[in-house]
């Protein structure tokens, strides 16, 4: 098995790179399509990363991974399961794509909104709005005694 490599993106310029011992593999059979195999082949794999003892994420990228993915941990530990193939080498690789994807994402900086003020043409037209409102409902009171 090789080292599980996450491209380059945000949060993670350089990408990542999990070495093959820290990631653990689990065959058992699958329920999926297989017909007459399906019952002799262990094809479903369990992929699992201990996210709070890898060597591949930064001291300030692993709270930032363990807070994104807590639902999906068990301790720290992040198990992805494939079984949509047939195949077990099919079903590694959709396993280690999965888990790329995720860790890629999770590594994404949140992004802060800064507050924007309204355009002056936009409080000028709700203070337009709001004038035409009071004189509507002005129009509709009583007369008075005058």
């Amino acid at each position: 098995m090789d080292d599980l490599t996450v491209p380059p993106g945000p949060g993670a310029p350089g990408g990542l790179r999990v070495p093959a011992g820290e990631l653990v593999e689990q065959f058992s059979r699958s329920s999926g399509p297989g017909g007459q195999g399906v019952n002799t082949a262990d094809s479903r794999v369990q992929l699992s990363l201990d996210l709070g003892t890898t060597k591949s994420l930064s001291e300030d990228l692993r709270p930032r991974v363990l807070a994104r993915l807590a639902a999906r941990l068990s301790g720290t530990v992040l198990t992805i399961s494939a079984s949509e193939h047939r195949t077990q080498v099919r079903n590694r690789a959709a396993a280690r794509r999965r888990l790329a994807d995720l860790l890629r994402e999770a590594v994404v900086p949140p992004t802060v909104r800064r507050p924007t003020r309204p355009t002056r043409g936009s409080q000028r037209r709700r203070s337009e709005a709001k004038s035409r409102r009071s004189q509507v409902k002005q129009q509709r009171r009583r007369p008075g005694a005058e």
